[in-house]
C-alpha cells in the first residue's frame, strides 16, 4: 500500500509540475511554421518566422521513418561570409543549458555534406560536419550567462551551407553545475549517458525536470561504449532513488544500472574535440539489496589518477545507505579524444562495480567580445539607420565582422573601419565616438546627419573621415588640424561655418570642404599676438605658482622635523603594516605589530565614563558605550580572558581588522594594550545585535521580511568581501545573529572576529581545532577538524533559517527530537512546506515565492559537505532576487511563480517520498 501510494503521490506532482516547467523553457522550431505542443514531452515549441528573417525553411526527409515535429523542416542559410543569429534572453549570472540540434535529412540536391562553425557569442561552441544525415547532431552547453541575453550564431561554411534544426534555452538551479573556472570558461556537454537503460530512447523531460537529454548505453553508433567487459549485467529497480544532490540527475536514470560481475566494468568511447580539460561526474546508488556478509567495494582503474584511482568507493557507505546517490566529480582533469575508463573490485569485496551514470564536459575558454564602448557606438548609428544595417546580429566582430565594419586582432577586438555611406541614417553623430580610438576609416557620407561634429581628438588613429553630403552645422573642429594620423578629410556639401584650422591648408592632408559657404580661410597668414601674448602671461603665472608652492613645501618640511622627536612619544600610532600569520598564532603584542590606532587607557575611561554603562557581552569580555571627544560614539570591548587564547583572539581580531575595510563589517577604531588591560574600539552599533531584533522583538524593532532580506544581503556581501576581496581570504568561523549587528540605519555589519582565520595562499583548507558556536558549528568542520570558507556558509545558512522562522538555532523545545534547526527545516522544505516554517509574525504579509527563494539556498548553505554548498556569491544572488520578488519590481528568477512552485513539488516529490591582483592585502571595496 505504502508504495502504491508513494506511485499515486509523484504522478500527481508530475502532472502539474511538468505544465508549469515548460513556462521556464525557450524552445524554438527552426523553420517551423507555427507554434505547438510535442504531444510526447508536451513541451510548447515556437516557430522562429518571427525571430529569424534569414535564410529559408526546408523540408526534411528521413529515411529512418517518422519525425518528431520539430525535425520535419529545417532553416538553411546563404553560404556567405556573413553569420547568422538567434537572440536568447538571459538572466544575467544564472546558469543555463543551451542546446542546438541539426538534423539534414536527404535531399537529391545535395552532393555533399554540410561543415560549419557553430558559435554562442564569441566564443567557439563547435564545428559542425554532418557525417550521417540520418542522425540528430545535439550540441549542448552549460553557462553562466554574462549578460542579459546570449547569441547562438552559424557561420563560415566550408561545405554545404549552414543550417539548424532546433535552438533549446532551459535555466538551471542555483547551485547546479558550479565550477570555479565558471568566469572564464563554459562547459561543453561531450557525453551524458544512462546505463542499463531499459531501451534506446533517451530520457529526458518530464523525467529530468531540466530537460537534460540522458543519451542510452543501448545506442550504436561508431566507437560508442565499446569495449564492454565480460560479465556486464543490466539491473534496475522501480523502488524511488534519493537524488538530493547538486546536479539533481533524474530518479529515472538512477533506477538503472550496470554491474560487472566479473569484478570489473569497463568501456571506451569518443569525446569530440578532445583531448582537453573536463569536468566529470559519476553517478552511483546502490540499487540491489545486498545481504549480511556482502560488500560492493572497487577503485577507478583506468584513466589512472592518482588523487581519484585510490579512492574505494563504497557506494551505500559514501551516500549513507542504499537507493541514494552518491555524486564523485571531478573538477578538472585531463582526458584523451579516446577514452577509456574502467573500475575493479577490490579484494575484500564480492560484489561487482556498478555505475548508474556519467557526464564528461569540456572545458571552453570563453571568446573575447567587441570593445564595449564600441559596440556602443555601433549600436546608436544602427538605430539610426532604417535601411540593412539595422540587421546586424551578433557580436560586430566574433565569429564574423558586420558587412560595415573591420575589426582588429586584437582581444578584445577593436573596431578599426566603419562603412556606413548613403544608408539613410539620421539624427547627430553619437558623441561616444571619442573613446573608439583604435578606428582608423569613418565613412559617414550620403547621410541626414545634423548638428554638430562631435569631440574626435583622441582617434590618434584615424586616417580617413567621410562626412560630406549631409546636414552638419556649427564649426569645423580645430582639432583635425593636430590629428597625428590624418590624411583625408571631406566635410563638403554641409552647413559649417567658422574658419578653416591653418594646419589643414598646408598641404599635408587630403581636405574638401566645398559646398560650405560658411567656412572661411581669412585670417590664414596673420601673425597671432593675442594668441601669443596669452601664452607668455599664462607660462609666468605657471613660474609664480610653482615657486610659491616650493616655499610652502619647505616649510612644511622643516616643521616636521621639528616635531619629530616629540612623536615618538606620542601614544596614539597609526600603520598600515598588514597583520603577520607568525605573530598571530604565537599570540604576538600588538606594539611589535605596529597595526591600527592605539588609543591611551586614560581616553577610554573619559569615553566610558569609567565604564558605566554596560551594553553587551562579546566574544572575550564585556561592552560598554562610551563617547569619544569628538563625539564619537563608540562600543568598548574588554578583554577578560588572560589566557594564550584570549590574548589570541585579541591579536587576531585587531590585526585582521586592521587590513579590512568594507561598508558591511564593524569598522575598529583603535585598541588600548596598557595597564594588563586589553581592549577593543568599535564605532557604535545603535540598534544592537540581529539576534536581539529576532529572538526579543518586545524590546527592539519588529523586523518585517523586506528588513530581514536587506540585512541578510548586507551580511552575506560582508562575508563574501572576506572570501574573495582578501589574500589571503580570511574565514569568519563564528557567523551567528549575535555577531551581526545593525547600525542607525538599520543596515547590518558583520562583527566579532575573535576566532577568525587567514586561509593560506595555494591551499583548499586550514587544519584547525573546531571553534564556533552550538548549532552554527559546520559539523563537517567539526569531524574532521578541516576548515574552509564553506564553514562560513553553513553558519550563514542557519542565520538564513533563523531569518525565516524567527526561531533560535537549537532548541529541544522547539524542534523535539530534531533538536535543531537545520534538521526541523530541511523536513519540512523537502516536503514543499516551506509555510510552517515562517515565523508567525511574517505570514500576513510575506510573498511566500520570496520565502521560497532564500529557503532553497539556506537548505543549500547547510549541506552535509562542503562541496554541495553555494559560495557566498551565488548567495547574495538568491537573496537579490528575493529582495525583487518582495518588492514587486523584478521578475523572478527563473520564469514564474507559478513554474517556480512547479519545480520545487517536483524535487521535493523525488527527495521525500523519501582577479585583481591582491598580493598585499584586501582588495579595497570601492574596486570590487
Amino acid at each position: 500500500m505504502g508504495l502504491i501510494f508513494n506511485t499515486l503521490l509523484l504522478i500527481l506532482c508530475l502532472i502539474p509540475s511538468s505544465l508549469c516547467q515548460v513556462k521556464e523553457f525557450i524552445s524554438i522550431d527552426c523553420g517551423g511554421t507555427s507554434n505547438y505542443t510535442d504531444q510526447h514531452t508536451r513541451l510548447e515549441w515556437v516557430s522562429d518566422t518571427g525571430i529569424m528573417s534569414q535564410g529559408k525553411p526546408l523540408q526534411v526527409e528521413n529515411p529512418n521513418g517518422d519525425l518528431q515535429p520539430q525535425y520535419k523542416i529545417r532553416r538553411d542559410f546563404p553560404v556567405d561570409n556573413k553569420k547568422y543569429c538567434y537572440t536568447l534572453s538571459t538572466e544575467e549570472r544564472r546558469r543555463y543549458l543551451v542546446r542546438a540540434t541539426f538534423l539534414y535529412g536527404t535531399s537529391a540536391n545535395e552532393d555533399t555534406y554540410p561543415k560549419f562553425l557553430l558559435y554562442l557569442d564569441a566564443t567557439k561552441w563547435a564545428t559542425v560536419a554532418v557525417q550521417d544525415a540520418s542522425r540528430v547532431y545535439v550540441k549542448e552547453m552549460i553557462i553562466r550567462a554574462p549578460s542579459d541575453s546570449i547569441d547562438v550564431c552559424l557561420c563560415c561554411a566550408t561545405t554545404g551551407s549552414p543550417f539548424i534544426s532546433t535552438i533549446e534555452l532551459r535555466s538551471l538551479n542555483l547551485s547546479m553545475y558550479a565550477t570555479d573556472f565558471e568566469d572564464g570558461f563554459y562547459l561543453k556537454v561531450a557525453a551524458r549517458v544512462n546505463f542499463g537503460a531499459a531501451s534506446k530512447e533517451a530520457v529526458r523531460y518530464p523525467d529530468d525536470p531540466y530537460d537534460r537529454i540522458w543519451n542510452s548505453d543501448l545506442e550504436k553508433r561508431p566507437n560508442y561504449l565499446v569495449g564492454v567487459a565480460p560479465g556486464t549485467e543490466r539491473i534496475n529497480t522501480t523502488k524511488n532513488i534519493n537524488v538530493n544532490t547538486r546536479e539533481y540527475p533524474p530518479v529515472k536514470v538512477m533506477q538503472t544500472a550496470v554491474v560487472g560481475t566479473k569484478g570489473v566494468l569497463s568501456y571506451r568511447l569518443n569525446l569530440e574535440d578532445f583531448p582537453a580539460n573536463a569536468r566529470a561526474f559519476a553517478y552511483f546508488a546502490e540499487i540491489e539489496s545486498l545481504g549480511a556478509n556482502e560488500t560492493r567495494k572497487f577503485k577507478m582503474a583506468e584513466p589512472y589518477m592518482p588523487d581519484y584511482s585510490n579512492a574505494v568507493v563504497n557506494i551505500a557507505e559514501n551516500a549513507n545507505g542504499s537507493y541514494t546517490l552518491y555524486e564523485p566529480s571531478y573538477m578538472n582533469v585531463t582526458l584523451d579524444f579516446v577514452l577509456s575508463f574502467s573500475f575493479r573490485r577490490t579484494s575484500d569485496s564480492n560484489r561487482g562495480p556498478l555505475l548508474n551514470a556519467i557526464e564528461i564536459s569540456k572545458y571552453v575558454q570563453i571568446g573575447s567580445k567587441a570593445d564595449e564602448q564600441d559596440v556602443n557606438v555601433l549600436n546608436a548609428l544602427r538605430a539610426m539607420s532604417d535601411e540593412s544595417v539595422g540587421t546586424s546580429e551578433g557580436d560586430p566582430c566574433v565569429p564574423a565582422p558586420w558587412e560595415w565594419v573591420t575589426c582588429s586582432s586584437n582581444i578584445p577586438p577593436r573596431i578599426t573601419k566603419i562603412m556606413l555611406s548613403g544608408k539613410n541614417m539620421q539624427g547627430e553623430i553619437p558623441s561616444g565616438l571619442e573613446n573608439m580610438d583604435a578606428l582608423t576609416e569613418l565613412w559617414l557620407d550620403g547621410n541626414s546627419l545634423a548638428g554638430s561634429i562631435p569631440d574626435m581628438s583622441r582617434l590618434v588613429n584615424i586616417k580617413i573621415v567621410h562626412l560630406e553630403n549631409n546636414k552638419l552645422s556649427g564649426p569645423l573642429p580645430s582639432y583635425f588640424g593636430r590629428l597625428p594620423s590624418l590624411q583625408e578629410l571631406y566635410v563638403q556639401n554641409n552647413s559649417l561655418s567658422g574658419k578653416i584650422p591653418p594646419a589643414l591648408l598646408a598641404g599635408n592632408v587630403t581636405f574638401n570642404y566645398k559646398g560650405n559657404p560658411g567656412l572661411s580661410q581669412k585670417g590664414k597668414h596673420k601673425p597671432h599676438y593675442t594668441m601669443i601674448l596669452g601664452i607668455s602671461i599664462g607660462i609666468l603665472v605657471i613660474i609664480a605658482f610653482l615657486l610659491f608652492g616650493s616655499l610652502l613645501l619647505l616649510r612644511y618640511l622643516r616643521k616636521k622635523t621639528y616635531q619629530r622627536s616629540d612623536d615618538k612619544d606620542d601614544s596614539l600610532r597609526i600603520s598600515n603594516k598588514p597583520s603577520s600569520s607568525y605573530s598571530i598564532a604565537r599570540g604576538g603584542h600588538l606594539m611589535d605589530e605596529g597595526v591600527a590606532i592605539c588609543i591611551p587607557l586614560y581616553e577610554i575611561e573619559e569615553a566610558t565614563d569609567s565604564f558605566s554603562k554596560k551594553i553587551g557581552k562579546g566574544s572575550f569580555g564585556p561592552v560598554y558605550y562610551g563617547r569619544m571627544k569628538d563625539g564619537k560614539e563608540v562600543a568598548v570591548k574588554t578583554m577578560a580572558d588572560s589566557t594564550s587564547h584570549g590574548t589570541k583572539q585579541f591579536v587576531t581580531e585587531v590585526a585582521l581588522l586592521s587590513r579590512i575595510h568594507h561598508r558591511n563589517l564593524v569598522p575598529l577604531i583603535g585598541y588600548c594594550e596598557e595597564a594588563n588591560q586589553r581592549m577593543l574600539v568599535y564605532e557604535y552599533m545603535h540598534h544592537g545585535t540581529l539576534r536581539d531584533h529576532i529572538h526579543d522583538s518586545g524590546k527592539h524593532k519588529h523586523l518585517d521580511w523586506l528588513a530581514r532580506l536587506h540585512i541578510a544581503e548586507d551580511a552575506a556581501k560582508g562575508l563574501e568581501y572576506l572570501h574573495t576581496g582578501c589574500n589571503p581570504s580570511i574565514i569568519h568561523r563564528d557567523v551567528k545573529t549575535s555577531n551581526i549587528l545593525l547600525d542607525v540605519h538599520m543596515r547590518a555589519k558583520v562583527s566579532d572576529f575573535g576566532l577568525s582565520r587567514q586561509a593560506e595562499e595555494d591551499l583548499t583548507h586550514i587544519s584547525s581545532v573546531a571553534r564556533g558556536t552550538v548549532g552554527y558549528l559546520d559539523p563537517e568542520y567539526y569531524a574532521n577538524q578541516q576548515l574552509t570558507e564553506k564553514s562560513d556558509v553553513y553558519s550563514f545558512g542557519v542565520v538564513l533559517l533563523e531569518l525565516i522562522s524567527g526561531r533560535k538555532p537549537v532548541s529541544t523545545e522547539n524542534y523535539g527530537p530534531e533538536w535543531n534547526i537545520v534538521h526541523w527545516a530541511r523536513s519540512l522544505i523537502r516536503k514543499g512546506d516551506v509555510i510552517s516554517i515562517i515565523d508567525p509574525t511574517l505570514t500576513e504579509s510575506v510573498k511566500i515565492e520570496s520565502v521560497w527563494r532564500v529557503a532553497e539556498v539556506a537548505i543549500q548553505c547547510v549541506e552535509k559537505h562542503g562541496y554541495s554548498r553555494p559560495r557566498m556569491q551565488e548567495i547574495i544572488t538568491a537573496i537579490q532576487d528575493a529582495i525583487k520578488i518582495e518588492e514587486g519590481n523584478g521578475k523572478l528568477s527563473p520564469g514564474s511563480s507559478k513554474a517556480q512552485s512547479a519545480r520545487r513539488t517536483l524535487l521535493t516529490s523525488f527527495l521525500d517520498i523519501e582577479s585583481p591582483d591582491l598580493s598585499n592585502g584586501c582588495l579595497h571595496p570601492s574596486a570590487r
